[in-house]
């Protein structure tokens, strides 16, 4: 049975910094590409920032320069750093797996809310 569990969201000021944590089970995750998506109140879920089994990146232009994503394979882990939050970025954030657009898995989600 899959599961990709997150942690690290909370309530954070305007500048401020969090680490999101996903840790993975049941899939073989070395080779899984990992995302980060988020999801505001009345929005569509978007990406935020993805890493591939080789560990190339890419990033959301909104995120780019504020947010880091990596990835440790011995623990099964995808980390999200997001710095100099501001109150748009406020959202459930979601981690995703992905292999060959086949088996695709997602988290359960945790809230992000950045305000003063």
């Amino acid at each position: 049975q899959v599961q990709l569990v997150e942690s690290g969201g909370g309530l954070v000021q305007p500048g401020g910094s969090l680490r999101l944590s996903c840790a993975a089970s049941g899939l073989r995750f070395s080779i899984y590409a990992m995302g980060w998506y988020r999801q505001a109140p009345g929005k569509q879920r978007e990406l935020v920032a993805a890493i591939t089994s080789g560990g190339s990146t890419n990033y959301s232009d909104s995120v780019k320069g504020r947010f880091t994503i990596t990835r440790d394979n011995a623990k099964r882990t995808v980390y999200l750093q997001l710095n100099s939050l501001k109150p748009e970025d406020t959202a459930v954030y979601y981690c995703n797996a992905d292999y060959a657009a086949i088996f695709h898995y997602w988290g359960q989600g945790t809230q992000v809310t950045v305000s003063s």
